[in-house]
């Protein structure tokens, strides 16, 4: 193996186990920049989550958190073109199959256009809300994507991190449980 070839794989490597950060793809008209955040990640849990905005909708009508009221919500933020996002899509659709008749709602926020995300998401199979042109990632000081957070039913964040992190199942039982009382 080349020289090249080595250092181009441990970047690939590294980029995938570190998720996608603010650097963005090669800028053309149809792949805008990440959310940026002017501060870091500083939301506690227990936190109450800020409003969500999505200029269009898949696989759902338009939603609010406040329209979610009573329901739990994992809410993520992500990207068509970085890699570790891609790998998360197929455990999300497993939780929305296994837990949104317990009360789960999965809303995945993208930035992006609409005619960029909606062959995407079919082409992934991708059966969950999907918020696209959506701004609030700076709202959630999102630095990074993949990025996930657990809201629970009274509208407050609960966990935040990676969306595969076993935390996150962690988080999501104490929360099913508690709603099934």
């Amino acid at each position: 193996m080349t020289r090249l070839a080595v250092r181009l794989g441990a970047l690939a490597l590294l980029a995938f186990v570190m998720g996608c950060g603010e650097a963005a793809p090669p800028q053309g008209a149809d792949q805008p920049a990440p959310p940026k955040a002017d501060a870091p990640h500083t939301q506690a849990p227990e936190a109450a989550a800020p409003e969500i905005n999505a200029a269009y909708w898949i696989n759902s009508g338009p939603l609010t958190l406040a329209g979610l009221r009573g329901k739990i919500v994992l809410l993520e933020f992500w990207a068509t073109w970085c890699p570790p996002c891609l790998t998360t899509i197929p455990h999300l659709i497993e939780m929305h199959k296994d837990h949104a008749s317990q009360g789960l709602v999965i809303v995945s926020l993208t930035n992006e256009p609409k005619e960029k995300v909606e062959p995407f998401v079919r082409q992934m199979g991708m059966t969950y809300a999907i918020g696209g042109g959506s701004t609030s990632g700076k709202d959630y000081n999102v630095r990074g994507i993949p990025h996930a957070l657990l809201i629970n039913p009274a509208g407050n964040v609960v966990w935040t991190g990676h969306p595969l992190a076993p935390e996150l199942h962690e988080a999501l039982h104490t929360q099913l449980e508690g709603k099934a009382k």
